[in-house]
C-alpha cells in the first residue's frame, strides 16, 4: 500500500512509530508532516495535502495523526470524496474501512498509545470495503456532499 501520513505537533511520535512499523511491513509511506520540531503548527493545511494525494491517486490511503484526532477528522471530512474515519479502538477501524469505505484514519496520539495504533493501523488494512447494502449509504454520503437533500 501506498500510505501518505501526516501529524500535527501533538502526533509526530506517534506517527514516526507508525512509519517505522508501516514499512516494516513492506508499505510505501510518505511523512507529509511538518518538521518544524515543537511548533505548533496548524493541522487543515495537513490534513488536505494528504487527502489530495488520495483523491489525486498519489496515495491509496492517509494517516493523519492529531491530540485527540477530532478536529482532523473533521477537516478531512470537509474534502469532497474523503471518507475519514475517527479510529480510537480496533472496533471503530474495522467499521470505518468494512461498511465506511473510509480512505483516510484519523486517530489521536493522546488518547491512543503506540501498541493499540499498530493494532488498528492493522485491522483498518486488513479490513475490506463490504460493499452490499454500505454502498446505497455511501451514495447518500455523497449526494450529502453535493448538497441534495436526502429529506
Amino acid at each position: 500500500m501506498r500510505i501518505a501520513i501526516t501529524a500535527d505537533h501533538n502526533g509526530v511520535a506517534l506517527k514516526d512509530h507508525l512509519i517505522a512499523w508501516l514499512q516494516q511491513r513492506g508499505h510505501e509511506v510518505e511523512d507529509r508532516a511538518s518538521h518544524v520540531g515543537a511548533e505548533i503548527v496548524d493541522y487543515p493545511p495537513l490534513c488536505e495535502d494528504v487527502c489530495r494525494r488520495v483523491l489525486d491517486g498519489e496515495a491509496d490511503y492517509a494517516f493523519v495523526v492529531g491530540g485527540s484526532g477530532s478536529g482532523e477528522a473533521i477537516a478531512c471530512n470537509k474534502i469532497r470524496g474523503i471518507r475519514a474515519g475517527l479510529c480510537l479502538d480496533v472496533f471503530v477501524a474495522e467499521i470505518a474501512r468494512g461498511n465506511n469505505d473510509a480512505n483516510v484514519l484519523v486517530t489521536g496520539a493522546k488518547v491512543v498509545g503506540p501498541e493499540l495504533a499498530e493494532q488498528i493501523a492493522a485491522t483498518w488494512l486488513a479490513t475490506e470495503f463490504r460493499g452490499e447494502r454500505h454502498r446505497a449509504r455511501l451514495d447518500q454520503i455523497a449526494a450529502l456532499e453535493r448538497g441534495e437533500s436526502l429529506l
